[in-house]
């Protein structure tokens, strides 16, 4: 949305751009942005809420009242929506072996209920950058980095960050499915930053390679933004 804001802009339409992301509206700097920190998907905020939605499109319109000749506007919303998703209970196997880093031996007992998922549905959507067989290797590489390994010098299979965190999620989340029947994607996203070691040693690689000094499209895409 921003980039299309600058289009836009460019042929004398003003904007105004309602942010999800606060580092994302500050590197793309589309002229006027109301940051709201909401849940990702709730740009409004709180659902059915007619009300609350009405003040933040008023706040939003207003920044049209403003010029941004002098640098892009960021205003924030007054108020902060927390996001009432809750992780899917899916339980997570055991240790199996302890010489192993806990994500890469969480990732390996999953294995099977990932195999019975696509053999039901005959199909996955793990493969962009790695395959199943892969997904380990990428979390060692992670646990590599957030234990301290430069991660100019780790070699992190399928190199692109998004489309690997892409097929690890997707690993995990159709191994979970297989075992809790159903749950929202919400859920899902949820349970695997928050409860899997995966999740876990994903979050604390991609603050590693940020303070390394790494790309920021490199680190900021391996999770969703608000995480």
């Amino acid at each position: 949305m921003s980039v299309l804001a600058h289009v836009i802009e460019a042929a004398g339409i003003s904007t105004v751009v309602l942010a999800s992301m606060r580092p994302v509206v500050e590197k793309m700097r589309p002229p006027r942005s109301l940051y709201c920190e909401f849940p990702l998907g709730r740009p409004l905020g709180i659902p059915g809420d007619a009300e609350f939605q009405h003040r933040v499109l008023t706040e939003a319109f207003s920044l049209l009242d403003t010029t941004a000749d002098h640098g892009p506007i960021i205003r924030d919303f007054d108020e902060v929506v927390e996001s009432d998703e809750q992780p899917v209970e899916c339980a997570l196997p055991p240790r199996f072996d302890p010489n192993l880093p806990a994500c890469v031996d969480e990732a390996r007992g999953l294995r099977n209920a990932y195999d019975r998922a696509v053999a039901k549905r005959r199909h996955t959507d793990v493969g962009r950058a790695v395959d199943a067989d892969t997904v380990p290797e990428v979390l060692a590489a992670f646990h590599r980095i957030a234990s301290g390994d430069d991660w100019t010098t780790v070699a992190i299979p399928g190199k692109n960050t998004v489309a690997v965190m892409h097929d690890v999620r997707a690993y995990y989340e159709e191994a979970a499915l297989e075992l809790v029947g159903t749950a929202g994607a919400r859920s899902l996203e949820a349970w695997f930053f928050e409860a899997t070691e995966a999740g876990k040693t994903t979050l604390a690689a991609r603050q590693a390679i940020k303070d390394g000094g790494g790309p920021f499209p490199f680190w900021f895409y391996m999770a969703p933004g608000h995480r």
